[in-house]
């Protein structure tokens, strides 16, 4: 009998980490005026019923998983995301301060909704050169993908061979990816809330494996 070789499935090289990079639920809405609550300068709305409902989406979803360690932000949408599969796992979340929102400047606590609506531009600019620096005061594009890419790598040495979720930010998302494939800045930038994204690292290298999984939305 002639020896058949059949198609491989992926899976992770030795020492890699398989990373889960969720988007928290949707927050509250801004509002013209009104500023978010603020934490360390950047705004921190909390979760809107929509974002609860997606959180516990995504607790249904993942919580089969062998995940090993959850991780969140400073900010308090993705700890409330990440609550009901870390209650359904028995974890409790480690905060990576590097894996926060971009940093919005002027714009923080809402605003920045508000003129992304109205198309003020320097949002438009921004959107052209694929730089946040052109929002007044705002964290640069390079300095994001520093931060971000300084934060994975940090998650990936602590657990090797493992498969850990983060519950991020779009921004922070959008900036992993394009770190990952070299695509242009902005090129991955709208992750739903509540999706999925999933990459592999391996030392310093950042493999793409799946982007805005919402099957479970």
């Amino acid at each position: 009998m002639s020896r058949e070789y059949r198609q491989s499935v992926y899976a992770p090289p030795p020492g890699a980490t398989e990373l889960l990079l969720v988007r928290h639920g949707e927050s509250e809405p801004a509002r013209p005026g009104e500023s978010f609550a603020m934490l360390q300068g950047q705004g921190d709305p909390a979760l809107h019923p929509e974002g609860e409902r997606q959180a516990r989406a995504v607790a249904a979803r993942l919580r089969h998983e062998p995940i090993s360690a959850i991780y969140v932000t400073i900010l308090r949408r993705t700890h409330q995301t990440a609550a009901p599969l870390a209650e359904a796992l028995g974890l409790t979340p480690i905060v990576e301060p590097d894996l926060r929102e971009v940093h919005l400047g002027a714009w923080d606590g809402g605003l920045y909704r508000i003129k992304a609506a109205e198309g003020d531009p320097a949002f438009m600019r921004a959107k052209e050169r694929q730089e946040w620096g052109e929002i007044p005061g705002a964290e640069t594009t390079a300095a994001l993908h520093a931060r971000v890419r300084a934060g994975i790598l940090r998650i990936a040495e602590a657990h090797p061979d493992r498969r850990i979720a983060a519950f991020v930010h779009g921004g922070v998302i959008g900036a992993a990816m394009a770190v990952a494939t070299g695509a242009q800045p902005f090129a991955f930038n709208g992750a739903a809330n509540g999706s999925v994204s999933r990459i592999v690292i391996r030392d310093e290298e950042i493999v793409v494996r799946g982007f805005n999984d919402v099957a479970h939305l």
